[in-house]
């Protein structure tokens, strides 16, 4: 396919788009006018995470309306919500991957099962931050999820599927990579129980990466510039709490 094909398909999927999201939008506004507050960036991602299939979509955009205003009545969460979760300091968020995503650093070796309510929160609070970190044009973060000293006391299925639930059906399209590394043997087994729950579109973003190719690994994605400085980079790591 030559160059002049290629932006012609591209041009007729984005038309396409258009008119599914304005289907999309009629239908479910119909049911539940607080979705004209919505970007038709927002309605978009619901539709391609079903695959353009705008029945379906509607009836996750319309279960997404109704949770944010049950979740989120004030429009945000405070951090005085989950006081234990930030003293854990195991989420942060600083640079930019080479396709302009924010990155954010997960350390799952200090997550320990606690609260699920306040896990929940602290869950939506930090995805809240990372997306308002997006810029302009991009819709997609990266997150280096590292396993370093992850053992059995790290252990918290439940936490890990309410997280996954979160992510997959009030925040679809916003997850662009994930890069597991350090990832000890024990953690596989817990994979296989929790790779069930994942849909199979997410389940493609997420990349083992073997602590030999670390450092490839994350010039690949990022600049050296963006990378955070336990790995080598330039960037200190900077708790969801505090960062911009």
């Amino acid at each position: 396919m030559d160059l002049h094909d290629l932006k012609e398909t591209e041009r007729e999927r984005d038309e396409t788009e258009s008119k599914l999201v304005a289907e999309l939008r009629a239908s479910v506004q119909a049911q539940d006018p607080s979705v004209k507050e919505l970007d038709d960036f927002a309605v978009r991602r619901f539709l391609r995470a079903r695959n353009l299939n705008v029945e379906k979509a509607s009836v996750m955009l319309l279960k997404y309306v109704k949770w944010r205003k049950e979740a989120v009545p004030n429009g945000f969460i405070s951090e005085s919500e989950f006081p234990n979760r930030i003293a854990q300091k195991n989420f942060f968020s600083q640079g930019f991957d080479r396709a302009g995503r924010p990155i954010v650093v997960l350390l799952g070796g200090k997550h320990l099962k606690g609260d699920i309510e306040e896990f929940k929160r602290f869950s939506i609070y930090c995805l809240d931050r990372v997306c308002a970190r997006l810029p302009s044009g991009q819709e997609k973060f990266l997150c280096i999820n590292d396993l370093k000293g992850w053992g059995y006391s790290n252990l918290d299925i439940r936490g890990y599927l309410a997280a996954l639930d979160i992510m997959q059906n009030y925040y679809p399209e916003r997850l662009g990579k994930v890069l597991l590394i350090h990832v000890p043997y024990v953690f596989m087994k817990i994979w296989k129980i929790l790779s069930p729950f994942i849909d199979k579109n997410t389940k493609k973003k997420f990349v083992f990466v073997d602590d030999k190719n670390l450092q490839t690994t994350l010039l690949e994605e990022m600049e050296e510039s963006q990378i955070p400085d336990i790995y080598g980079g330039k960037l200190p790591l900077i708790p969801i709490d505090k960062s911009n």
